[in-house]
C-alpha cells in the first residue's frame, strides 16, 4: 500500500501532535473559551493552542462560535465527527497509563 492512501496516516495526519488529543479530551466534557482551555492545558502555548483550534475547525473536528458581544467571546465545541475519537482516546489513555507502570 502506498503511504498516502494510508487510511491511518491520514487519520494521524488530522489528530496527531502532542496537543490536538488534549485539547479534544478537555473538550468533550464541554464547549470552551479559549481562555478556559489555555488554563486547563497550561503547558501549550497561546499561539500553538491558537494554531491547532484552527486546524481543527478547518478539519471539522470543532465548531468555533462568535457571541456578539462586548467584549466579544467565542467559545469552542466538538462535533459529532470528533465525538468518535473520545473513546479511542480514552482506551489510548488507558493503554498509556498500562505502558508507564510496566516501565516503572
Amino acid at each position: 500500500m502506498d503511504i498516502s492512501e494510508c487510511p491511518l496516516t491520514a487519520a494521524i495526519k488530522v489528530v496527531g501532535g502532542k496537543w490536538k488529543p488534549i485539547i479534544i479530551l478537555n473538550l468533550s466534557k464541554s464547549p470552551k473559551r479559549f481562555g478556559q482551555l489555555d488554563y486547563s492545558i497550561p503547558d501549550i502555548s497561546r499561539k500553538v493552542l491558537t494554531t491547532h483550534l484552527n486546524e481543527l475547525v478547518e478539519d471539522k473536528l470543532i465548531t468555533r462560535h462568535s457571541y456578539a458581544e462586548s467584549p466579544p467571546r467565542v467559545e469552542y465545541q466538538l462535533t459529532e465527527r470528533a465525538i468518535e475519537l473520545v473513546p479511542i482516546f480514552e482506551q489510548l489513555a488507558d493503554w498509556g497509563r498500562e505502558l508507564t507502570k510496566k516501565q516503572a
